[in-house]
């Protein structure tokens, strides 16, 4: 029975995922990350800190957009009890029902359009290259690893 526990890869090449980088991602192809140190608040390469930037600015207006208006009917109660004249709702109740999910669609739709601009920007293409050979005649698994 073989040990499927160990993570040994010495004899056998994991596969990628057929992903294809341009110049600015060739860079970094051959960096170990597995040993390097990650900071998230000084990314090592151009692509991280871009990325960075447009996960932190999704998370402040994600925060804004939830917790805004609890806040703000905490803080001005009256303000934001006052009944809206069109759908006959309290303006707390409207936000948080409506506002905070309709803003997480907006912004998952926001996030993948800056993130596509990202990976046009470094050269990256997640089409699947078909009939290359990475030296192993073994399939990538969806977790990185060889599927045996």
């Amino acid at each position: 029975m073989p040990d499927n526990n160990t993570h040994d890869t010495t004899d056998k090449q994991a596969a990628t995922d057929g992903g294809v980088a341009g110049q600015a991602g060739q860079s970094h192809r051959n960096t170990d990350y597995l040993s390097s140190e990650v900071n998230l608040l000084n990314p090592s390469t151009p692509f991280m800190r871009d990325h960075l930037r447009i996960v932190w600015t999704g998370f402040v207006i994600w925060v804004l957009a939830v917790f805004g208006p609890v806040t703000a009917t905490y803080v001005a109660t009256d303000a934001m009890t006052v009944q809206m004249p069109v759908l006959g709702f309290p303006l707390h109740y409207f936000l948080v029902a409506f506002g905070a999910p309709t803003s997480a669609l907006i912004l998952s739709f926001w996030y993948s359009r800056k993130r596509d601009a990202l990976d046009e920007k470094y050269g990256i293409d997640h089409a699947t290259v078909e009939g290359t050979d990475h030296g192993s005649a073994d399939a990538a698994a969806a977790d990185g690893g060889v599927n045996e």
